[in-house]
């Protein structure tokens, strides 16, 4: 269940180097360090987690295969997007189809980099898009609301449909997305089929200038500022560097650039690590000599789920979970040594899954 991640923004803010950074880092990676390229600016990348090194410096599998994310390069928006200007359509046609939205946002002054919006204003670039987002949800709810309302005449049972719709509506005309409504699973089961654009969790890169990357900017400050109360993260970083970055396939060039920029990692790898989490989603490990394996799972899924995600049987005929902490499994080295020392769990039905919990199930078949 690899989560699907957009990358949007204005022109000109750095957009397209990031996601050229994101493939050119994974092509640049050991052999098991995948990207693949599924269509036009669309890739899966692996979700950097130095656990599963760790399991296979200790197993030697065959094989390793980390847990991944769909990153996608959403065509450019400018303003009047949500009534079709520019690539609009495109553009809200893709971002419908992503879980989580990287919105990169222009953090630098470069008069070599055209500018359509005047003066650098990164809150104001942030609402652009906002507005075009909440008005593109607004045209889906009132279609949606004016359906419902007909059939609300024979069919009274979809007063409670209507209500969420209304609720909806009166959210955007004020401005506000509907992430910030906090909707129930009903609530939320009531606008599935319109998939609100306002709905989906997001997470902000000030792509600054060099000179800033460590400290940020005036730019990056008040961007910070602004989407503080929505509690929305962000991701200070140089996009230019993190490029140059990944395009080192030698782990020693790599780091000496690095270290010339005074960097412990590639900002990237946190960008990613973000992403991840953004929908609160974890790793659990299966550890064998033929494979070590990261699996996606949501936050507070129980075993018989989280084995589903291998394959579907395993939560239909599960029966238990064999469950060792990854740090027991580092400290004794084995499954068998913590099985010996009595760190092997057996875990039933009602077990919530832990994240980096290396796992096996029993089940019937």
């Amino acid at each position: 269940m690899a989560l699907k991640a957009g990358i949007v923004g204005l022109p000109n803010v750095g957009k397209s180097t990031l996601f050229n950074a994101v493939s050119n880092s994974a092509k640049a990676q050991a052999s098991n360090y995948r990207f693949c390229t599924i269509e036009p600016n669309t890739g899966l990348v692996n979700v950097p987690d130095p656990r599963i090194n760790k399991l296979e410096d200790l197993v030697k599998p065959n094989r390793t295969v980390p847990t991944q994310i769909e990153i996608v390069d959403i065509a450019g928006l400018v303003r009047g997007a949500s009534k079709g200007e520019g690539l609009g359509n495109k553009f809200l046609a893709n971002i419908r189809e992503v879980d989580a939205i990287i919105q990169v946002v222009r953090c630098f002054e470069d008069e070599n980099i055209l500018r359509d919006e005047g003066p650098i204003n990164p809150v104001a670039d942030k609402e652009i898009i906002e507005t075009e987002l909440q008005l593109k949800d607004l045209e889906s709810v009132e279609k949606k609301l004016q359906r419902t309302e007909k059939l609300l005449k024979t069919d009274p049972k979809l007063k409670a449909e209507y209500d969420v719709l209304q609720k909806c509506k009166v959210q955007l005309e004020k401005g506000k997305n509907i992430l910030a409504l906090k909707l129930d699973k009903e609530e939320k089961a009531a606008i599935a089929d319109i998939f609100l654009l306002t709905d989906k969790p997001v997470l902000y890169v000030a792509n600054v200038d060099e000179a800033s990357m460590h400290t940020g900017n005036k730019f990056s400050e008040a961007l910070i500022e602004a989407v503080k109360s929505e509690g929305n993260e962000v991701i200070v970083m140089t996009n230019a560097v993190e490029a140059q970055i990944a395009e080192f396939e030698d782990p020693a060039d790599k780091a000496m650039f690095m270290e010339e920029y005074k960097m412990t990692e590639p900002a990237l790898d946190r960008l990613i690590h973000s992403t991840y989490k953004l929908l609160n989603l974890s790793t659990y490990f299966t550890a064998g000599v033929q494979e070590v394996r990261a699996w996606t799972i949501h936050q507070g899924w129980k075993a018989p789920q989280a084995a589903a995600v291998i394959h579907t049987d395993f939560e239909k005929g599960f029966i238990k979970a064999e469950v060792i902490a990854y740090d027991d499994f580092v400290k004794y080295g084995s499954e068998t040594a913590c099985r010996d020392n009595g760190r092997l769990r057996i875990e039933g039905k009602e077990y919530v899954v832990q994240d980096g919990d290396i796992m096996h199930f029993r089940f019937n078949v």
